[in-house]
């Protein structure tokens, strides 16, 4: 089983530019069109949040233009440049999402269980796990002990060491730890936000976050600096590959076209 990553697309309206700079319209479109030439096919697609730039339905509406060309089943959650409202009403087709409140899922797909875990708070840049989201974090894992899980998030619950975005992390990490510790089928924990792909232990299992298909957060570690910058690094996805017999193994796709194939290994 095959399940493509993709995050923080930022996408506008046609037309115009994130940040008045960056057509993440086009490069989102181009990750679609990668995703479409794999072979296997995806069967599921994930997109972990910053679905759109600035919340309003007109990003939302086109947005949909772009993700209608997936090549397989979309499971999405918001972040912080996600308006919740706006959100749901965009995604109201998709009956794995709730009518009102945060907007946590579960949902069995094939032999995996993918749970979307809605941290963000409105109107502010970081996420928070709080009791309640814990709560049903722990009846949500505690209802399928046996089915090997991927758990989505936005902002990741570590710190990056790039201080501009470990401000906007998410928080009550240790409360999501210990209850991630207490359900091994836990195989991942996925997230968005840092707009990098950085890996690491957490509650017992494997953190990762996928690059953005837009810009990349630079990679500014432990100075201190609480201005961020972004460069046009390629863009990426991750492409996770779920075996019974090798689990879960995960690859960092670049998106573009490069020289090759060569006759050498």
């Amino acid at each position: 089983m095959l399940i493509a990553q993709l995050s923080d697309p930022h996408l506008r309206p046609a037309g115009r530019l994130y940040q008045r700079l960056v057509d993440s319209n086009a490069l989102f479109a181009q990750a679609v069109a990668q995703l479409r030439t794999l072979v296997p096919a995806p069967d599921l697609v994930l997109l972990t949040g910053d679905v759109v730039e600035e919340g309003t339905a007109e990003d939302y509406a086109f947005a949909r233009t772009l993700l209608a060309q997936l090549p397989a089943p979309l499971l999405v959650l918001p972040g912080n440049h996600d308006a919740r409202a706006a959100f749901r009403a965009a995604f109201a087709d998709h009956a794995h999402l709730p009518a009102q409140g945060s907007l946590h899922f579960a949902v069995d797909h094939g032999p995996l269980r993918i749970v979307g875990l809605d941290v963000t708070v409105p109107g502010e840049h970081h996420g928070v796990v709080d009791e309640a989201a814990a709560g049903w974090l722990e009846a949500t894992l505690a209802a399928a002990p046996e089915r090997p899980t991927l758990l989505m998030m936005h902002q990741p619950p570590i710190r990056s060491g790039i201080s501009c975005i470990d401000a906007y992390r998410c928080f009550g990490e240790v409360r999501l730890a210990a209850v991630i510790a207490r359900h091994p089928q836990v195989e991942r924990v996925l997230c968005g936000h840092v707009h990098r792909a950085m890996q690491a232990r957490f509650g017992g299992t494997l953190l990762m976050t996928a690059p953005s298909t837009c810009t990349a957060i630079g990679l500014r570690l432990d100075t201190g600096e609480e201005e961020g910058v972004s460069f046009l690094e390629p863009p990426a996805f991750l492409l996770h590959r779920w075996s019974a017999e090798e689990g879960l193994v995960t690859h960092h796709v670049p998106i573009g076209r490069f020289p090759g194939p060569l006759p050498f290994f």
